[in-house]
């Protein structure tokens, strides 16, 4: 129910909703003490509980509680009921970085870098690592200043592992570190400074320096580091970035460093009126079919984790087996769309479907005595509303028939509902 023009304690009316995700709505609202405008981030206690991501929601608050800087998103006061969580957040006018990139000039740019990296060093000092940076997580306030927000995948030197390593994966693909991805633990202030990179990158840009619309594939440009520059990247952002985007954490720039070298910025602003037109047509020509994605719920540690190991290295290897044990992809249609197409299948191969919650179903073969019968499975996993990746696999019965059914049968079909294929794994010898 749209709780607009309700009161909240008496404290604070709602207004118009600002924004949702998995487990929690934003609103615009109105502090009746003193006529402000704010936020509040209305949690749900039992899809959080769910999903088993309580400890998470009380590391956003308490991290949120540490940090105050200018451009940090303010957390003013928590409130709960039985059934809920209010954060009562400081009011972003300006909404999200990323909706005003293609309208940011190149000295804004410098300025936005310059408030993220000062607000990041702050952080870090303190002892929180954000770990999910990127300009949807970035807001403008009334003035166009900065504010660092979303907290949600954050966590501070407490919560640390031995030597200060961490080790859950997480961030968002575009922007996450590749030594977050290599699963031996990671050092949090610099995968936050990988992930400024490459904001910075695209600030200036308007395209990701990584970008592959497969994503194993991107993920190898990252740990190798290869990107390009513009023609019109003065030497001094060229050296910062190769700094920053540097695959060594060991070697990567720190914040402080960066903050120390803030010259190498004004520097390349210096001439930005005269490289105005040069931008603005690199910007039409550059990487014509990449376009400025926003999967807001899709984020590397739920790709990683449906890959075995949790180990990138996998995927890098050559293989010229074309035996194919799972597909993987994402799709824009909607659930029922990918179960219909599913069922189609099941009855074209005169096939059982069982269904399970929704999330799973089974292609199921009749019983034959004299072999296990061929199950196939297939899990969606919803990221955003119309956003899935689908993990399709042999459960049970025979390779060899699997393997046919898959070829001939499931992959053909599948065409019509795949945004993006993510992997294929073969089978070892």
């Amino acid at each position: 129910m749209d709780p607009e023009g309700k009161l909240l304690m008496n404290r604070y009316e709602f207004r118009k909703q600002l924004g949702q995700g998995n487990f929690a709505k934003v609103y615009k609202a109105r502090d009746l003490r003193t006529g402000d405008r704010v936020a509040v981030k209305v949690i749900d206690k039992e899809k959080v509980l769910r999903a088993g991501m309580m400890v998470q929601a009380k590391r956003e608050i308490e991290t949120m509680r540490r940090v105050k800087h200018p451009n940090v998103l303010r957390l003013y006061e928590v409130l709960a009921t039985k059934t809920k969580i209010y954060l009562i957040l400081e009011y972003a006018k300006g909404g999200e970085l990323f909706l005003k990139i293609r309208k940011i000039s190149y000295n804004q740019a410098r300025q936005y870098f310059q408030q993220l990296v000062s607000a990041l060093d702050f952080c870090h000092k303190k002892g929180v690592y954000h770990r999910d940076l990127k300009p949807e997580n970035l807001l403008l306030d009334e003035n166009g200043v900065l504010k660092i927000a979303d907290f949600g995948f954050s966590t501070f030197i407490e919560s640390h592992r031995r030597n200060n390593m961490l080790q859950t994966m997480c961030g968002t693909p575009m922007y996450v570190a590749p030594d977050v991805l290599h699963g031996k633990g990671y050092c949090g202030e610099k995968a936050d400074v990988w992930s400024c990179g490459v904001i910075l990158y695209v600030l200036m840009t308007r395209y990701y320096p990584f970008y592959d619309r497969n994503l194993m594939e991107m993920y190898r440009k990252s740990n190798k580091g290869e990107y390009k520059c513009p023609d019109w990247f003065s030497v001094e952002i060229r050296r910062l970035l190769s700094q920053i985007l540097n695959p060594n954490p060991d070697s990567r720039i720190s914040t402080a460093k960066i903050m120390e070298s803030q010259r190498e910025i004004t520097n390349v602003a210096a001439n930005a009126e005269s490289d105005k037109a040069i931008v603005e047509n690199e910007i039409a020509v550059v990487e014509p079919n990449q376009e400025l994605v926003q999967p807001k719920y899709l984020n590397a540690f739920h790709i990683l984790s449906l890959s075995a190991g949790l180990d990138l290295s996998v995927f890098f290897a050559s293989n010229n087996d074309d035996e194919i044990e799972d597909i993987k992809f994402t799709s824009k249609s909607s659930a029922s769309s990918i179960i219909s197409t599913m069922e189609d299948i099941a009855h074209m191969l005169n096939m059982k479907i069982v269904k399970n919650n929704g999330e799973m179903l089974k292609l199921e073969r009749e019983q034959d005595l004299r072999k296990r019968p061929l199950t196939i499975s297939t899990e969606i996993f919803e990221f955003a509303p119309s956003f899935y990746l689908v993990e399709i696999k042999k459960y049970s019965g025979d390779a060899s028939e699997y393997q046919k059914i898959l070829k001939e049968h499931i992959i053909p079909v599948l065409k019509d509902i795949i945004w993006i294929w993510q992997s294929e794994k073969k089978t070892q010898h």
